[in-house]
């Protein structure tokens, strides 16, 4: 078989690991939906067996199409719930709407629908729904690429499912804490966790279960791309559920192995399976799986080199994704479309399809996409001849590439902690042959007084000594050498990490992600960087950022703030945390102010030089965030959410010279200004509302004139 490298693949394994669990319901057949029907809509039916009927009317028809049928079933049970004061039925809405939002791409959406379910569930103690909601959770996480977060729902539901002795729920847990744990890079983790998936099933008797396990199975070593065992284990899944007539698992089992032969270059034999698989999902009238699906062979075709059929696919899957408003499938097909005239050498075609593709990856925050997107329009743009816009998509897929944590950290701790076990046996060692000598010494002292003896005991008392004392330098010698390689250590993980996240993660091996409620993020970004960048040698434009970023971690340092990253000529900062302090919120704008003062001063030494000189962006916002340390290879402290896409739209849109911040950090800013006896004060000029990129209007203030420009 014929093995190539194709251009990386944005859609394959897309079946995610989650869905399976879903997507197992087969049609019921008229009758039965007739049935179920009558008990929904007979009022003297109970509560209960209504909404149970509906939730079953809703897995069996409505699941996989109809969003707008099944977007008025959820509305019908929610109105139940409030006019009865029957939570349950609000919750199961809830729920569906959070079904149907997930499926369109809607992820924020989607989310608020399940913690309503999920508050309803605990309000009413129902423990096997709050665990059920607590896994939607943490699966629109999964597909956000937020793996950390949606490990720890994962988790949370799994405890819950265990404590009520919920096998079936057991097991669905166990498979999405697998699939977690293969996102995050930690294969054996996730190994672990499906085997022990698969042993619930087997205590079960369940078949189907088994497939499920083997199945994912298959899409981890496909994320190794180990093809030949992903292959074995989606062939060993499709033959049992072929049998059982579980045409979405199918369906899902047949695409993936298309994609394994697109991966080992057997294109005919890829277009084969992908193209059974679309006909059952049609079948189906799965509309996502379909788009995907569809967009999956539109790869394969692209890298036959057959692009007219390429185009063709591509259009059908944004056609199918426009429809259902599947924002995912729409931007993958977006890119996929871009790549293929960039293939043709069309560069305002490939620019077009992939800035599209980059917008609609970005509303949503699927990060691979846009990696996929930027490496086009680089790509495009450099073949283009346009170099500046080929470095700005440049600088932004090296900021997605940014390295996540320090592989060599993670051997320096390793090293560290077994030089610590060999210096403990080494001490334990000494002192049990110093009790052993001090006891022979004492016992041949009452046995045998003569001189002779006392000579040879004390020949042998010197012998030992030296040697006891030879061995003692030594000791001390190398916990002389381990105490600075400790801290050699210590010093290079808290270069990388806060203080107390390196102490945590030396005493527990792992440092657990943490919900933070008022955290100020602070980006910097110099103005006009590619013009003056072009000014300026290689040697010193590195020269004058470092000079400058030096500057800056300075100042954080003084003020307390937390440096987390820097992203090409941007810096990025955050007070409040991993400690927050009821100052933060001012320190962050008074360390942003010294820092503006900075540049400025810098500025007019470089201009009077006659040299290129940089003015600077600053931008802060304050709210909710996510912080802990990522990846598997290199350690970084790194913080998500909401709160850091606004605070870089409040620096994107300020001005040079200024320190731009948002009407939250203003609100809890203004107070402690004013307040009598305040050390700082603030004047604050209102530009109204400015227009961000994806945020719509936001109220943005100018803020200038501490009194005392020190931290307190």
């Amino acid at each position: 078989m014929k093995t190539t490298k194709p251009y990386p693949s944005i859609f394959a394994f897309q079946f995610s690991l989650f869905v399976v669990f879903s997507l197992l319901s087969q049609p019921l057949c008229s009758q039965n939906l007739d049935s179920l029907y009558g008990v929904w809509r007979n009022v003297n039916q109970s509560d209960s067996n209504r909404v149970e009927a509906a939730r079953k009317i809703y897995s069996a028809k409505f699941a996989h199409s109809h969003p707008d049928s099944a977007l008025a079933l959820a509305e019908e049970l929610v109105t139940l719930g409030k006019n009865r004061g029957y939570k349950q039925a609000e919750a199961v809405g809830n729920n569906i709407k959070g079904r149907i939002n997930q499926k369109a791409g809607n992820y924020d959406e989607a989310i608020q629908y399940y913690q309503l379910a999920l508050k309803l569930y605990r309000e009413t103690k129902y423990q096997k729904g709050a665990a059920t909601a607590l896994n939607h959770i943490g699966s629109v996480y999964y597909l956000q690429g937020d793996y950390i977060k949606g490990l720890n729902l994962a988790k949370q539901g799994l405890a819950i499912r265990q404590a009520i002795n919920y096998k079936s729920g057991i097991a669905g847990s166990l498979n999405s804490i697998g699939a977690m744990y293969g996102k995050l890079g930690n294969y054996a983790k996730a190994i672990e966790y499906l085997e022990r998936c698969a042993s619930v099933y087997n205590e079960m008797n369940d078949d189907e279960g088994q497939a499920i396990v083997l199945y994912n199975l298959g899409n981890i070593y496909g994320l190794q791309n180990e093809h030949s065992k992903a292959l074995t284990y989606y062939e060993r899944a499709l033959k049992i559920v072929e049998s059982k007539g579980k045409h979405i698992l199918v369906a899902s089992a047949l695409g993936n192995i298309g994609m394994i032969y697109y991966h080992l270059g057997d294109f005919d034999k890829s277009l084969e399976y992908l193209k059974t698989s679309t006909e059952l999902f049609e079948g189906i009238g799965d509309k996502a799986s379909i788009a995907l699906s569809i967009g999956n062979q539109a790869e394969v075709y692209r890298e036959k080199g057959d692009f007219q059929a390429a185009l063709e696919h591509f259009s059908k899957s944004m056609s199918i994704s426009t429809e259902i408003d599947y924002k995912s499938g729409l931007a993958s097909a977006s890119i996929g479309t871009g790549l293929t005239h960039l293939k043709t050498f069309d560069f305002p075609a490939a620019i077009e399809y992939c800035s599209n593709g980059l917008s609609q990856s970005e509303s949503i925050n699927e990060l691979e996409l846009q990696k996929a997107a930027c490496q086009c329009l680089y790509d495009a743009y450099k073949a283009n001849k346009d170099g500046n816009n080929a470095l700005v998509y440049l600088e932004k897929l090296n900021s997605i590439n940014d390295s996540l944590s320090s592989e060599e950290t993670s051997k320096k701790l390793q090293q560290m902690e077994f030089a610590k076990e060999v210096y403990q046996d080494s001490v334990e060692t000494f002192e049990k042959e110093r009790q052993i000598e001090l006891a022979h010494q004492e016992e041949v002292r009452k046995k045998d007084r003569t001189r002779n003896i006392s000579f040879g005991v004390g020949a042998l008392v010197l012998l030992l000594a030296g040697g006891l004392y030879s061995r003692l330098r030594y000791i001390r010698k190398s916990k002389a050498s381990l105490q600075v390689e400790k801290d050699r250590s210590d010093n290079l993980l808290l270069n990388i990490l806060p203080e107390e996240i390196a102490q945590e993660l030396k005493e527990k091996g792992k440092a657990d992600a943490r919900d933070f409620e008022m955290v100020s993020i602070l980006f910097t970004d110099f103005k006009g960087f590619t013009e003056q960048s072009a000014k300026l040698s290689a040697a010193d434009l590195v020269h004058e950022i470092n000079h400058c970023f030096e500057a800056f971690d300075g100042i954080i340092e003084r003020y307390n703030i937390e440096k987390i990253k820097t992203i090409g000529d941007a810096y990025m900062a955050a007070g409040g945390l991993p400690v927050p302090t009821d100052d933060s919120v001012k320190n962050t704008v008074l360390a942003a102010l010294e820092m503006q003062a900075f540049i400025t001063q810098r500025k007019a030494e470089m201009d009077a030089a006659g040299k290129p000189a940089f003015e600077m962006r600053v931008g802060i916002h304050t709210g909710p965030v996510v912080a802990g340390i990522v990846g598997v290879k290199k350690f970084q402290y790194d913080i998500w959410g909401d709160t850091v896409n606004t605070a870089s739209r409040i620096e994107s849109n300020g001005e040079a010279g200024k320190v731009n911040i948002s009407q939250a950090t203003y609100e809890l800013l203004k107070d402690t200004s004013t307040a009598l006896g305040a050390t700082h004060q603030f004047e604050f000029e209102s530009r109204g509302k400015i227009e961000a990129k994806g945020k719509g209007e936001i109220e943005m203030y100018f803020v200038s004139s501490p009194i005392n420009n020190q931290p307190s």
